[in-house]
């Protein structure tokens, strides 16, 4: 591996952006899913041989999907458990608050306190905690789905770096 080699460096800076936005998608401080792509579509107008763009493409597509199926899988979630989209709209609201408040931790957090509070207003104390419970485990969804679409399209962006 030659260093000097403008390449090279390319490849390594793309990597560890695609790093940093792996962390991002678990760390809620980061873009993580733009800061992949931006890599990634960098990565590849730099390379600009035909095999990088196909790559890329294709994991641009997997992060888009997987954006998409995140919000799907995590809100059918919680349609099956009957939280109300006005709970959602609370709790993103309240997270967005914690995100400014807390450091690292505060969206989340924000986002089940907005829930329970929500839902404690709602429906009272003993239906407020299976709906928080409910949302929590659509967050980790979300959070799983987006991060395999990251790990994938990593993946076939470390293809792409390999063969090009």
């Amino acid at each position: 591996m030659d260093l000097s080699d403008p390449r090279t460096t390319a490849d390594l800076v793309a990597g560890l952006v695609v790093l940093l936005g792996l962390v991002g998608m678990v760390v809620p401080v980061l873009p993580g899913t733009l800061l992949v792509a931006v890599a990634i579509a960098g990565w590849a107008a730099y390379v600009g041989e035909p095999r990088g763009w196909a790559l890329a493409g294709a994991a641009l597509v997997v992060l888009a999907a997987g954006a998409g199926l995140k919000y799907l899988l995590a809100g059918r979630h919680l349609r099956g458990h009957g939280v109300p989209s006005s709970t959602l709209v609370v709790g993103g609201l309240l997270g967005i608050v914690g995100f400014f408040v807390v450091p690292v931790i505060g969206l989340p957090l924000g986002f089940v306190v907005g829930v329970y509070l929500s839902e404690l207003n709602r429906v009272g104390s003993q239906q407020a905690w299976p709906a928080t419970v409910a949302a929590l485990k659509a967050v980790g969804i979300a959070l799983l789905v987006e991060l395999a679409a990251g790990f994938a399209a990593a993946a076939l962006w470390l293809t792409g770096a390999l063969i090009t």
